[in-house]
């Protein structure tokens, strides 16, 4: 990439309900190709390109400050001046929320994941019932819902005592969670005198989120004037981090269409799509469905290119990264939605060319069928265990040290990998 002469970039902005795409940079070195991308793909759509959770963050040993750094100084050297926008993913601390407005972050993606019962769904009537009674003071919006229909194009939403009950035995505390954490980032922006937007991630889930558990929370919100953009819901199917879409693509055009439509009625605010990386297949039902009222968020996959670059460049480190990972993985999955198990691709070592590592650890393009994103499970196995490899002291400087030799091809793969997730968006 050719590198031009520095511009004084713009501080970070909220970007409303544009169209958006978060790249999340865990190493520090990718803003360059996603902006590549970004600008060959054309468009409306704006990008994040300082985006962190803090959970990213605490396993790379990054602070928000260098995050940001990281990307204005990228930005600055392309010579960048229009808006762009820059994310705190996943805050559920007050503390969160202070540290990261003060580094320059405008987008405040809040999680209030904690506060969710994830065995809602599965509680049988007594059980419900039992919770109910233990958490109904959470919850005093019932009356306002109970008995009530709501009608959209793509259906009827029928508040009747079940639905309620187990909604707020499942989202009671995090709805009031959210509604605290929202209320801080006012104040604190206004004691900080900074800009701000609020999204809510409630995807983190193991059941999808139903439309009637949508409307109540996106309704709960306006009615206690925390304003959002954008919100992440648990959409069908699954969404596992490093790999495509796995579901009925037909049955989830019906649901984003669904949430879209509840998007407009209560904000309107963009419907957001977490674990977004390589979901290929499904990105042009998002946009179609939504309007070109979407988010996307990305950050692994950057991670896994940076990989990509290694492997071409230095067959032995790479071969080291693919055992250190598999003797993390079992551990650093805990915390991902993934599927994939060691068995799933071979040792390295069962392994002699280096093109065919690539392929059962990264995949390659030329073997993807068209509209289609990765499938290979080896990529779930590096995916969650970025954390482990760059904080290790000889691993993670030995990456670095490997792209900085080969910034221009890092630039690359990542420019031609993102080009391929902006236009199925761009163009649906």
């Amino acid at each position: 990439m050719t590198t031009m002469a520095a511009t004084k970039v713009q501080a970070p902005t909220p970007l409303g309900i544009e169209p958006s795409f978060g790249f999340g940079d865990r190493i520090g070195c990718a803003t360059p190709g996603h902006l590549a991308a970004l600008r060959e793909a054309g468009g409306a759509i704006r990008g994040i390109f300082a985006q962190q959770s803090i959970r990213e963050m605490t396993r790379t040993h990054r602070t928000a400050p260098e995050v940001m750094k990281a990307a204005v100084d990228a930005l600055e050297a392309e010579g960048f001046s229009d808006i762009w926008s820059a994310d705190a993913d996943h805050l559920k601390t007050p503390d969160d929320v202070r540290v990261t407005m003060s580094a320059g972050f405008v987008f405040f993606t809040l999680d209030p994941s904690g506060s969710v019962d994830q065995q809602a769904d599965s509680y049988s009537a007594s059980e419900l019932a039992t919770k109910f009674e233990a958490c109904k003071d959470s919850a005093p919006w019932l009356d306002t819902y109970r008995g009530k229909t709501v009608k959209f194009a793509s259906g009827s939403i029928e508040f009747n005592e079940p639905t309620l009950r187990r909604a707020a035995v499942k989202y009671g505390k995090a709805i009031q969670a959210t509604i605290e954490l929202g209320r801080f980032v006012a104040e604190e922006a206004a004691r900080q005198g900074k800009p701000f937007e609020l999204e809510l991630s409630v995807d983190e889930t193991d059941q999808p989120t139903t439309p009637a558990e949508h409307y109540l929370i996106a309704d709960q919100l306006r009615q206690a004037g925390v304003a959002i953009v954008s919100l992440a819901p648990r959409f069908e199917g699954d969404f596992e981090k490093g790999v495509d879409y796995k579901g009925d693509l037909a049955s989830l055009e019906h649901s984003l269409g669904f949430h879209a439509e509840i998007a407009q009625e209560l904000g309107p605010y963009k419907l957001s799509l977490h674990s977004g990386s390589d979901k290929i297949s499904m990105y042009r039902l998002l946009s179609r469905a939504t309007k070109g009222r979407f988010h996307v968020k990305t950050a692994g996959t950057s991670y896994l290119e940076a990989l990509r670059v290694v492997a071409r460049s230095d067959d032995a480190l790479f071969r080291r990264i693919v055992d250190f990972s598999r003797g993390c993985y079992d551990r650093d999955k805990a915390t991902y939605h993934v599927s994939a198990t060691l068995a799933d691709a071979p040792p390295q070592s069962e392994v002699a060319d280096a093109i065919e590592l690539e392929r059962l650890y990264l995949e390659r393009w030329e073997d993807v069928p068209a509209g289609k994103g990765f499938t290979a499970p080896g990529r779930q196995v590096l995916h969650c265990t970025f954390g482990s490899v760059m904080t290790d002291p000889e691993l993670g400087p030995a990456v670095k040290g490997v792209l900085a030799g080969n910034q221009s091809a890092y630039d690359e793969v990542l420019r031609d990998h993102f080009v391929r997730h902006l236009d199925p968006l761009r163009e649906g």
